[in-house]
This record gives C-alpha cells, sequence and structure tokens, in this order.
C-alpha cells in the first residue's frame, strides 16, 4: 500500500477544517477525489467515510478533553443517525445510481446549507447576552426526542445522499439548541459524527468499493491536521470562530448546489469578510484591562 501524496496534501487541508468547524470534510473531500484525481464517484464516498474513521475521533477527543462536547446530546442524535443512515445507505444502493431523484435532494439540501449559514450569521448579530441558557452558563438543553429525530433525519439523507454529515448536522443542531454556544457546537457535532461515521461507513464498505491507499493517504494527512485545528478551535475567541463555521456551511452547501471551485472560493471569501466584519461591530472588541503599575 503506497501513499499518495498529494491525496494527503488534499487531506491535511480538509482535515484542519474538520478540526477546526466540525464540518467541511465530505462535502470537499469526495469532489477533490473526483475532479482533480479522477476516481469514480462511488469510490470517492466510499473513500472518504473510510478515511473519517480515522480523521473525527481524534478532532472529537481533542474537543471532549477540553470540554466541549454535550455528550447527552451527542447520544441523542446518535441514536436517531445511526440506525436511519444504514437505512439511507440501502435505499440508494437498492435505487442505483439514477440522477433525476438524486440531484433534486442535492438542490434542496444545498438550499438547507446556505439557508443554515443566513442563520449562523445571524446568530452573530444578536450578541451573546441574548442566546437562551439554563443553569450555569450552559446551553438550553434539547428535547431528548427532538434530538432523536434530528438525528434520524440527517442520518437517513447522509445515507441516500453521501453529503457531508458535519455540515448538515452544525444546521441542525442549530434547530434543535439554538443558544449553543460555537465551541459546544463543534465539539458535540464531531462527537455525534464518531458513530455516524462509523455505521456510513460499514454501509459504503458493503455497498460501495473504496480504495484502501487512498483512504490511508487520506487519513495520514488529515489526522494530524484534524487534531491542530481542534485545539486552535479552542483557543480562538468564538467571536472570530464563528464566521469561519458560517463561510465553511456556506462553502458546502454552494459545492452541493453544483457552484464551480471558482464561484465557491469567491462567494465563501466575501462572506467571511462581511460576517466577521458584522460580528465584530455587533460584539465589540474587548481589550485586556492595562496592568497597573
Amino acid at each position: 500500500m503506497h501513499v499518495e501524496w498529494a491525496v494527503a496534501a488534499a487531506g491535511a487541508a480538509t482535515g484542519f477544517l474538520v478540526g477546526l468547524t466540525g464540518s467541511g470534510g465530505g462535502a470537499l473531500v469526495t469532489p477533490l477525489l473526483v475532479v482533480v484525481f479522477g476516481v469514480h464517484p462511488q469510490t470517492a464516498v466510499a473513500t472518504d467515510l473510510v478515511a473519517a474513521l480515522a480523521i473525527r475521533p481524534a478532532a472529537a477527543a481533542v474537543h471532549l478533553r477540553r470540554g466541549n462536547v454535550d455528550l447527552r446530546l451527542a447520544g441523542r442524535l446518535s441514536a436517531g443517525s445511526v440506525p436511519a443512515v444504514l437505512v439511507g445507505t440501502a435505499v440508494a444502493a437498492a435505487l442505483g445510481p439514477g440522477r433525476g431523484a438524486a440531484r433534486g435532494i442535492d438542490l434542496a439540501l444545498g438550499g438547507v446549507l446556505v439557508a443554515g449559514a443566513a442563520a449562523m450569521s445571524l446568530r452573530g448579530r444578536r450578541g451573546p447576552g441574548r442566546r437562551r441558557r439554563s443553569a450555569g452558563g450552559r446551553s438550553a438543553p434539547a428535547s431528548p426526542r427532538a434530538a432523536v429525530a434530528v438525528g434520524a433525519g440527517c442520518g437517513l439523507l447522509v445515507g441516500a445522499t453521501s453529503v457531508g454529515s458535519g455540515s448538515l448536522m452544525v444546521v441542525a443542531l442549530l434547530l434543535v439548541v439554538p443558544g449553543i454556544d460555537t465551541r459546544s457546537l463543534i465539539g458535540s457535532d464531531l462527537a455525534q459524527a464518531v458513530p455516524l461515521t462509523a455505521a456510513a461507513a460499514l454501509g459504503a464498505i458493503a455497498f460501495g468499493h473504496p480504495d484502501a491507499s487512498l483512504a490511508a493517504s487520506l487519513a495520514l494527512g488529515a489526522v494530524p491536521l484534524a487534531c491542530a485545528g481542534a485545539l486552535l478551535a479552542t483557543r480562538v475567541p468564538a467571536r472570530l470562530l464563528a464566521p469561519v463555521l458560517t463561510t465553511v456551511t456556506l462553502a458546502a452547501g454552494l459545492r452541493i448546489l453544483g457552484l464551480g471551485d471558482a464561484a465557491v472560493v469567491a462567494a465563501a471569501g466575501a462572506a467571511l469578510l462581511a460576517v466577521t466584519a458584522v460580528t465584530l461591530a455587533t460584539t465589540g472588541t474587548r481589550l485586556p484591562p492595562a496592568e497597573v503599575t
């Protein structure tokens, strides 16, 4: 088994985004494998899922050690998503490679992610004081049934369409827990993605054809950078981290909608600048008090 160093480099870039934002992996890796490296789409999806078996747990472990994971919420989401992703994978395999309905689903999912990015940008304008909190400063708890139902819906779509689970679940978490802070959003998303990715990878191995060398190359580049991105996410101020998460979600949505790479990069760059400017203007920038000598 030899290492594809170009694939490892691509894995490093996307792995950093996964650790930093919890999303952006599947929506970026699969198109890269197909467009840049000429991998068959079905093989690319299966390979990405197998590589994620190493990438997401590594990043999730960093966030867990830093206290950024709501284990109860992640468990409820997984209770719905794990069986649903297996059902979705089986349905996709039974329906075959037809693109008519699949394209319609892609358009709907891309629209959901773009709308989710817009909602995330509006969160920054409300300021931290207006977010829904429970005792102790933590996010207000989600309804158990709502969390399981949202997890099941996301799992079914991930299995049926192979859309990136991170980007979709970030938007779903905002619906389940509107007041969740940015670091808990990222950490909980990564934690719930571990069993979801494992189930999806099993389905991909059963119904798809992953390339072991490509998966190993992706993981080799992505795992250390995913850990680095997760560490950075625990240190960067939330008001600066939120615009990055919003931009990655927007880029994933635009990519699923079928926009070209240049258009996605231009739109994401403009969104990053705009959301960062609005967030900083709204929340303000606090400087540490001067030391008295």
